[in-house]
């Protein structure tokens, strides 16, 4: 898990070049065929990535987004009416068959299929119109670290060309610079690590681009290191969540510098004067660990990503777990 993080600079330099024509076609295709609405289709992990992406389409290219539940077509046999829409289908293996079914079907009605994928000949980038390969190489801890990353980072040339937004173009092509950077943190990545050794419960929060960064937090706690932990929208949590903290259950909130800074600050400000114990990753300076700005608020969820996955391998290995290897768990995962 380390180590694949650690490869996390090389994996995105590598997809940003290695993925320019493929970028360009995608492009063209939306143009020729401007949907008016996306959908996406994912598990686990990269379900996480598609909540990112949900702000990323809304916010930059004023597109709705949606998530297809791939039972709805592979349980319930319902062909939903995909004409002009654009279809995001997001894997590490490409392997899961509801994922491909649901695909299959996204195509077959209407829909301008693109599959984000690690495994290019795979089940689902033969089902997809389009494919943007990760570019990760083998992913062999069971736990999904490259992969995330570039699942977060595959569709934003796209999204860059689309808008018109000449910073998103600069921000990736700094950003496996300053992951490096980030990488750097690891120490301070371990000592806070350290503070949750012993806890069995924890709430991860966060506000906006950053959603998906805390959905996927929680995930890699479970994995690795059996806690129990559930993500929030930071703004949802006064809503019935807020309760946990007189049990006493420890906060984990994921910090920003774009529109959802002040309002999350806020909330983290009123968790301090309940003397709840609280802990922050991002790249807002007041953060425990402070990640560097890469210069987007669509970038910056993925240092974020990068510095809480050395903060969660190092908290299993002080738990004394192994963080590769997850008890009951594998790397591909079959559901229908």
């Amino acid at each position: 898990m380390l180590q694949e993080t650690r490869e996390a600079p090389e994996v995105i330099r590598r997809q940003i070049v290695q993925n320019m024509s493929r970028v360009q076609e995608i492009v063209c295709a939306i143009r020729e065929r401007p949907p008016k609405m996306a959908v996406t289709i994912a598990r686990g992990s990269s379900d996480h990535a598609c909540s990112f992406l949900k702000y990323g389409l809304e916010t930059q290219l004023s597109l709705p987004v949606a998530s297809i539940g791939p039972s709805v077509h592979t349980l319930y046999g319902a062909q939903l009416d995909l004409q002009g829409a654009l279809v995001l289908a997001v894997s590490q293996s490409g392997a899961s068959p509801d994922v491909v079914e649901t695909l299959r079907m996204a195509r077959q009605r209407g829909g301008l299929t693109v599959a984000l994928v690690n495994v290019e000949d795979s089940a689902l980038a033969h089902a997809a119109e389009f494919v943007l390969p990760l570019q990760c190489g083998e992913e062999r801890a069971v736990a999904a670290t490259k992969s995330y990353l570039a699942s977060l980072t595959a569709f934003l040339p796209v999204v860059a060309q689309l808008s018109g937004d000449l910073d998103l173009d600069l921000a990736l092509a700094g950003l496996p610079e300053v992951l490096k950077e980030i990488l750097a943190l690891e120490e301070r990545a371990r000592d806070l690590a350290e503070r949750y050794r012993f806890i069995q419960q924890l709430v991860v929060l966060a506000r906006g681009m950053h959603f998906g960064v805390a959905q996927e937090a929680a995930l890699k706690l479970v994995e690795t290191c059996g806690i129990q932990a559930s993500a929030f929208s930071a703004a949802e949590f006064s809503h019935g969540p807020k309760r946990l903290l007189v049990e006493g259950v420890p906060v984990l909130a994921f910090t920003s510098l774009d529109a959802a800074a002040n309002s999350s600050a806020e909330a983290y400000q009123g968790l301090h004067t309940t003397r709840s114990d609280l802990r922050t990753i991002g790249p807002a300076s007041e953060s425990t660990l402070r990640t560097m700005s890469t210069g987007h608020a669509l970038t910056d969820p993925v240092g974020s990503a990068v510095a809480f996955y050395l903060f969660a391998a190092h908290l299993a290995v002080r738990r004394g777990l192994d963080p590769d290897h997850p008890p009951l768990l594998s790397k591909v995962t079959q559901t229908r």
